[in-house]
């Protein structure tokens, strides 16, 4: 498995830390609070990377990508 394939199975299983829409799947964050970041900064580390990518699925119409991967890798890596 790449290191790329590995992130994205992460980024499936990954829920929002703090805030608003703290729990939710990041994928399931609401395109809008996703913009919003994006235009306020992301947080440091690797969640911003992962809210980034989050930011970069969406604009492109392609967070059913990371849904089907939740949905064949059950459990986190």
């Amino acid at each position: 498995m790449t290191p790329e394939q590995k992130q994205l199975i992460t980024l499936a299983h990954t829920k929002m830390p703090f805030g608003k829409y703290e729990g939710y799947y990041l994928i399931d964050l609401p395109e809008y609070y996703v913009v919003w970041y994006s235009q306020k900064g992301f947080p440091k580390g690797t969640l911003g990377s992962q809210m980034q990518l989050v930011y970069e699925l969406k604009l492109n119409g392609l967070e059913e990508i990371v849904r089907t991967i939740k949905k064949q890798y059950p459990k986190p890596i």
